[in-house]
């Protein structure tokens, strides 16, 4: 019996030490992680800021010096800080441009950009640059703007991406992997801060339907 139990226990430490063993070396590889560029892009709601917040604790948790930014017009739902659609958070810092990203990233391991489609196309570069010193730059954005075109530097921060990540919403009216954020409020301006009551994510198929329908009653408040 007593031998049993000290079997039992060895097999216990031996897991544990295992388990152990992973946890480092995971914290190894996010604290010597060469200078880098990802991107994680997508509709709305898809969890692109979830994913975003999540990379930088890890990094956080490694000891690593990190500071996330988000363009200072995203007040949605805190000055400061970037919240998620699921109430996930994490302290950040506002700024108007991505030049002052140079300035304010100095002596940091991994830099977090949350919604950089709405940064000017300089930050394609000030990413290049920061890369290039050895630091880890994770970008998250919307790919494409409600009209399905691209948006802002997003498309050419993928083309220079060491690694792209492409996460998907589920299309409210059908259930499949939703394509584009479709905007349910009458409004022609391509940078309108909004949610739920605001956009919507749909497939590429439910999108074109949709389109269709709104071709089709603009059509018809014509003849009326």
């Amino acid at each position: 019996m007593n031998t049993k139990k000290g079997l039992n226990s060895l097999h216990f430490l031996k897991r544990l030490c295992n388990f152990a063993g992973i946890m480092m070396e995971n914290l190894t590889g996010e604290a010597h992680r060469p200078g880098r560029i990802e991107v994680v892009c997508g509709s709305m709601f898809s969890g692109k800021t979830e994913e975003l917040i999540r990379r930088m604790k890890r990094a956080k948790f490694a000891r690593q010096k990190v500071e996330i930014f988000k363009p200072s017009i995203d007040t949605r739902y805190s000055d400061e800080d970037i919240v998620s659609h699921d109430r996930t958070s994490i302290r950040s810092t506002p700024i108007d441009s991505s030049g002052s990203l140079l300035l304010l990233a100095s002596d940091i391991d991994v830099v977090g950009i949350d919604e950089a489609q709405f940064f000017d196309d300089g930050l394609v570069s000030v990413c290049n640059q920061l890369a290039n010193r050895g630091v880890r730059v994770i970008i998250a954005g919307l790919d494409m703007d409600f009209q399905g075109l691209p948006f802002g530097p997003i498309p050419a921060l993928c083309a220079i991406a060491d690694d792209v990540t492409k996460v998907h919403a589920i299309c409210v009216k059908c259930g499949a992997l939703a394509y584009v954020s479709h905007r349910l409020v009458h409004n022609d301006r391509r940078v309108l801060l909004g949610e739920k009551m605001e956009y919507e994510p749909l497939c590429r198929d439910c999108y074109q339907k949709v389109l269709k329908e709104e071709k089709e009653h603009e059509r018809t408040k014509d003849y009326v």
